[in-house]
């Protein structure tokens, strides 16, 4: 059986479901299986790029580059 069939086959059963404790019990192994596969796409940065951004956000400061949070909150208002 491949993958498209037996996803159909699990929301068929899964719609058969009376049980709000079962419902629950797979929403939660859903939503963290969903996020463990995002951690695995998630890519740190290292040292080197790390110190860069600092570098260049200490230089956008200094050279008054930047938004206040407030003149943040009013754009989106």
């Amino acid at each position: 059986m491949n993958i498209e069939a037996r996803k159909i086959e699990f929301i068929q059963e899964f719609l058969k479901l009376q049980s709000e404790e079962a419902i629950s019990k797979l929403e939660k192994m859903l939503k963290k299986e969903k996020d463990t596969s995002d951690e695995r796409l998630f890519k740190p940065m290292t040292i080197d790029e790390l110190n860069k951004r600092i570098d260049k956000s200490e230089s956008d400061f200094k050279n008054n580059r930047f938004k206040t949070s407030s003149e943040l909150l009013a754009k989106y208002e």
